[in-house]
């Protein structure tokens, strides 16, 4: 078993990557190997809905992490996002990779257990874990919970590590993780079998 961890901070070794490691550590002891994958800090373009991507599960532009990112979810048996706040919300880079990540790969990602790990010097936590989150409710992926919610706060790393309520939180989002893929494995049951999608716009149609 192997789970993916997304580092979307523009900071590869700061506090979202304690946070991260913190997850990865945990893991590690309950038997379930991981990897830490760092989106970078270069230019990312943001979806521009041409559509491409459908049925092929890869992105038309390749000219960053997004097809990577794709690719080892679709290797991976859980996926952990990690993001900073930034204005309130998921840091830009972050937020252009999930929404071309997920635009036409997410029907590959289902089933797979997934958390949102957020960090924050202060406030906005809150909204950023709920937007994360919404990658995973609209991809049929089961969310991974904890005691609270999966967040730490501090400007620096060493500031991270201080807030034990939160890291504790992390571990048990582990934890959860793996007990989750862990009964996956021992129940090895098929998903049920899906109806074709139906897709409805909201418009009034003429009489």
């Amino acid at each position: 078993m192997n789970v993916l961890l997304i580092n979307g901070s523009p900071h590869k070794e700061g506090c979202t990557y304690t946070a991260l490691s913190e997850v990865a550590a945990q893991l590690e002891k309950r038997g379930v190997q991981s990897e830490i994958l760092w989106i970078g800090n270069g230019p990312v373009r943001g979806c521009i809905d041409c559509k491409s991507c459908w049925g092929k599960g890869a992105c038309v532009f390749n000219d960053d992490c997004v097809n990577q990112c794709i690719q080892k979810i679709i290797a991976a048996d859980g996926l952990v996002v990690g993001s900073p706040v930034y204005f309130g919300g998921i840091a830009g880079g972050l937020k252009c990779v999930l929404d071309r990540v997920f635009y036409d790969a997410k029907r590959l990602f289902s089933y797979k257990p997934a958390a949102a790990v957020v960090s924050c010097r202060r406030g906005g936590a809150g909204n950023t874990f709920d937007a994360l989150n919404k990658y995973f409710t609209i991809s049929s992926m089961p969310v991974v919970s904890s005691q609270y919610w999966n967040g730490v706060h501090g400007d620096r790393p060493e500031e991270v590590r201080a807030d034990k309520e939160g890291m504790q939180t992390l571990r048990l989002v582990a934890d959860n993780m793996a007990w989750l893929l862990q009964c996956r494995q021992a129940a090895g049951l098929e998903p049920f079998e899906r109806e074709v999608r139906v897709k409805t716009n909201f418009y009034k149609p003429e009489l």
